[in-house]
């Protein structure tokens, strides 16, 4: 049992009292006793508990009610099911008790957050299947995965206190999907600081050294903005334009990542100015108008680079996100990006979702929300049979950059850039994507793999004879599409599977025989196939005659036996073959401690050695690694960049382990 100090219970009534200080939105009456009661409820359960770090467990539920009031924007009951987020999971208390507490409402979202959380349990870190699951409680109430966002945030804020190997797997979870949702519901702010904070842990040398340039930056970049700023101020001044202007902050993992995909240096990234004018608006002038007026301002001053105006104002992202951005020649011959945002659309933009519950009033954007929201259930609601890459393609889609395209009625369809004809057709109608044929745009013919422009209108040719092809594959784009694809291809193969089983088996009843091991010992050698799927399909689609069926089952036919064991022996030793590039020694389980790194020695014979080198990356001493424990007890050695590297640290982060050179 866990008793608390006085030091800590004072620590505790100061967080409580600030998370308090910090809830603008609970002016309902009773919300602020509905907030006591949780806390008191929480406190209560937790009081035995203390996080990895030390600290009393209460602490936990307290910042993360205070990320969702502070940081995110929410209400009373997010609040509330903040505080209790962990009980259910943790302690004693059912959901039923919290039910009779709190009603039916919180007690539904605190469910949702139950399951989130068995989603990443320490057995199976991600469960693939399950998680598409959660995301269908986006629909229900996205105040869960809000909830869950912040829960995941003051986690990663606190991750210092865990082992090398749970860091990495936190991490790698974090970058592979809480950061891309967050970058979805528009919670810029949120999904920075988990980008940061996850390369933190995936290469700390790199996030120091770019965060010590940084800092040792700061004041000749902010001499700059404010040169570029003070013509600007002046004229915005003169027309009587309540504003504010700062210097868009560029995160450590976002300087990083420009690095590496541009292979520039951090110099040339760093010195690419971004500016965020941010005004109130007037009650007589639409937002928009005052947009354009800001911008017409601004380029009476400095020279506007034409390929580079970005209008969300007209027509705001899928996430609700609203901005004018343009890029302009500033001092010293440098481009200067400029983003031009009312403190509606910029409370959108650093809150996502949450805002838009408090600027009901313009619903558009909740309008677009709602219809982002609608294509995930639609992604969602069909099994998939690999739910790691269907997992993949989610997350692809939820960073994509967005194109708009036309409907013949003049529709708006918004849709991630490269996306095909095919892409358009799934995104209007299941059917319409597997009977597409080609597709008009802009009035011309061209064929579904046309990958679209923003500003097309397009038109769907379909054939009732038309099926899906497996090389759509190749060329579609959307999440929607391909799991659409994969579906339907997977119901043509197992009706191809039972149409020739029923086949076989009208065939071996004309003989009163029925399907044993013993008929198809017969039968898949001689119709050179390695199982009874593979058979029962090549029936099915009429490969196989069975018009020789009698014959077949009457003769000893020892080559066609020799070749059918050639073809099980190759796949026996293809097989055994992959397992030998692999064990090349095994680790003994009492070796290896998962807590210490995994040291690597150089120069050491590759018959001794006690882990293999990953080929998709191709390792070199110095290069920053982790160890990836496979089921045959091996060590395989990644980058810690590698894709695939990120891929298992979320996957099979319990399997990770820290190694260095």
């Amino acid at each position: 049992m866990s008793i608390l100090t006085r030091a800590e219970k004072k620590d505790i009534r100061e967080k409580y009292a600030d998370l308090l200080r910090h809830c603008i939105r609970c002016n309902k009456k009773g919300d602020k006793e509905m907030i006591q009661r949780a806390f008191d409820l929480a406190y209560e359960a937790h009081k035995d508990m203390r996080r990895k770090s030390g600290e009393p467990y209460i602490i936990h539920p307290i910042a993360v009610a205070k990320i969702v009031t502070h940081e995110i924007g929410m209400g009373a009951k997010s609040i509330t099911c903040a505080l209790l987020h962990d009980v259910v999971e943790d302690t004693d208390y059912t959901l039923e008790e919290i039910k009779n507490h709190f009603g039916e409402k919180i007690a539904s979202i605190i469910d949702g957050l139950t399951k989130i959380a068995g989603v990443f349990d320490q057995k199976s870190s991600l469960q693939a299947e399950n998680f598409r699951k959660i995301l269908l409680t986006l629909s229900d109430d996205v105040r869960a995965i809000l909830i869950k966002l912040a829960d995941r945030l003051h986690n990663m804020r606190t991750l210092d206190s865990m082992p090398p190997n749970k860091q990495m797997k936190i991490a790698g979870e974090t970058t592979y999907l809480y950061a891309p949702i967050a970058h979805r519901l528009g919670l810029y702010a949120i999904k920075t600081e988990l980008e940061d904070l996850s390369l933190k842990y995936h290469h700390p040398k790199i996030y120091h050294e770019i965060g010590k340039k940084i800092k040792d930056n700061e004041k000749r970049r902010l001499a700059t903005i404010n040169q570029f700023s003070l013509p600007i101020t002046q004229k915005l001044n003169k027309n009587h334009i309540k504003f504010s202007i700062n210097g868009r902050p560029k995160s450590i993992a976002s300087i990083w990542n420009k690095m590496q995909r541009k292979n520039v240096p951090f110099e040339e990234v760093y010195d690419l100015l971004a500016i965020r004018i941010i005004f109130e608006p007037k009650s007589r002038i639409p937002e928009k108008t005052m947009c354009w007026n800001i911008y017409s301002l601004i380029t009476d001053i400095y020279i506007p680079k034409p390929d580079r105006i970005r209008d969300w104002v007209s027509q705001p992202k899928a996430n609700g996100y609203e901005a004018l951005h343009g890029t302009v020649m500033g001092p010293h011959g440098k481009w200067v990006e400029i983003q031009v945002r009312s403190t509606r659309m910029d409370e959108i933009a650093e809150r996502g979702y949450a805002a838009h519950w408090k600027y009901k009033a313009g619903s558009n954007q909740e309008r677009e929300l709602d219809k982002w929201i609608k294509k995930i259930r639609e992604m969602l609601e069909s099994p998939e049979s690999n739910a790691l890459e269907f997992l993949d393609d989610f997350k692809m889609n939820l960073f994509a950059s967005e194109i708009l395209v036309f409907t013949p009625k003049g529709h708006i369809k918004t849709l991630p850039t490269g996306s095909t004809a095919l892409d358009f057709a799934y995104d209007i109608h299941t059917e319409i994507g597997d009977k597409a044929i080609g597709a008009k745009v802009n009035y011309k013919l061209v064929g579904v793999s046309h990958i679209l422009n923003s500003g097309d209108q397009v038109e769907i040719l379909t054939s009732d004879k038309q099926q899906p092809q497996s090389e759509w594959l190749t060329f579609a784009k959307t999440a929607k599409a391909k799991s659409s694809i994969k579906n339907a291809l997977k119901a043509e193969t197992t009706n191809r599977i039972e149409k020739g089983k029923q086949i076989l088996e009208l065939k071996l009843k004309e003989f009163n025989l029925l399907p044993s091991s013993r008929i198809f010992k017969k039968l898949l050698p001689s119709y050179e196939v390695l199982n009874k799927d593979e058979l029962y399909s090549k029936i099915g689609t009429g490969l196989i005659s069975l018009d020789d069926l009698q014959k077949v089952l009457r003769k000893k036919t020892k080559k066609k036996l020799i070749r059918y064991w050639k073809l099980q022996f190759s796949k026996s030793a293809k097989s055994e073959e992959n397992k030998e590039d692999i064990e090349i020694k095994p680790i003994e389980k009492e070796k290896f401690d998962f807590k210490k790194p995994f040291i690597l020695r150089e120069n050491i014979d590759k018959t001794e050695s006690l882990y293999t080198i990953a080929k998709c990356c191709n390792p070199i001493p110095g290069d920053d690694v982790i160890g990836y424990k496979t089921p045959d007890e091996n060590i395989v050695i990644h980058k810690s960049k590698c894709p695939k590297a990120i891929k298992l640290m979320s996957s099979e982060g319990n399997s990770i382990v820290s190694a260095k050179w």
